[in-house]
């Protein structure tokens, strides 16, 4: 029976938070992987983007199983943005992100890491998903909603939402819900039932353009996704207890004080 630290004890702990998030919310605590693979259980970055879209595209098809049954998935609008942005996404996984130099930038003596310019740019990711959790703003019927699927612009969405996922590991469903419901005309239900899919397949998509890495600790991986998954199925259970919006909008603070604390963890290491 292995012993864990302290450290990785917490972290498992935050992954079953995780969990309970999405099942709560339907989305958002997969933002808090890679920070707690980083910062708790000391992964590099680049890798722990990789761990997290595993994480991430388990849980959400866990997710997307229960949508699925309640007939809450578009699968012709999960199509048409799906396909380009699993392209997206394996192309970045695959070619992109170990293309990025490193160092990432270099002024006279000071340099940016490759990890640390990712991790930035992570945190401003967080940062623009606690905005849209605090202000909690939905498309209302004064927004200008398609009566019919704008395939095309679904579909370059799609590739931008793909970039975004394969970069920093995150699902980007706080990006994709409200395209589906603008450019789709989808109902917020089932625009949520359909990004949590899109989601799923788009990071494992991801995390098969790094099975090619030698350094994949699948005995961690695997237990930690455990891990996530009683969150999940704890959150589903309390979700009819706890008001989402309060929730979202709580965990948005949350998110947010995360993204500082890395910013300036990061910021500390240059003194």
């Amino acid at each position: 029976m292995p012993v864990f630290s302290f450290a990785e004890l917490i972290g498992y702990a935050a992954a079953i938070v995780a969990g309970l998030v999405i099942g709560l919310a339907g989305g958002g605590g997969s933002i808090l992987t890679v920070p707690i693979f980083v910062y708790l259980f000391q992964i590099e970055p680049v890798l722990a983007t990789t761990y997290s879209l595993f994480v991430v595209g388990t849980t959400s098809f866990v997710g997307s199983v229960g949508y699925g049954l309640k007939k809450r998935i578009d699968f012709k609008v999960t199509a048409a943005f799906a396909v380009p942005s699993f392209i997206s996404v394996y192309l970045t996984r695959r070619w992109l992100v170990p293309a990025i130099p490193d160092p990432f930038l270099r002024l006279g003596t000071y340099e940016l890491s490759k990890s640390t310019a990712i991790l930035y740019f992570f945190a401003f990711v967080m940062i623009m998903a606690a905005q849209a959790m605090i202000r909690h703003r939905q498309p209302r019927r004064a927004d200008r909603v398609f009566k019919r699927p704008r395939l095309g612009l679904l579909a370059l969405d799609g590739l931008a939402v793909g970039m975004l996922t394969g970069t920093i590991g995150a699902g980007g469903g706080f990006l994709i819900v409200p395209m589906l419901v603008l450019l789709a005309g989808l109902p917020m239900r089932m625009a949520v039932g359909t990004s949590v899919l899109i989601i799923a397949v788009n990071s494992f998509v991801g995390f098969m353009g790094d099975l090619h890495r030698p350094d994949l600790d699948w005995p961690f991986l695997v237990r930690f996704t455990f891990f996530s998954i009683v969150g999940i199925f704890v959150g589903m259970y309390l979700s009819r207890l706890v008001p989402a919006v309060q929730l979202k909008k709580g965990f948005g603070w949350f998110v947010l004080v995360v993204a500082f604390y890395i910013i300036g963890s990061e910021l500390v290491k240059l003194y």
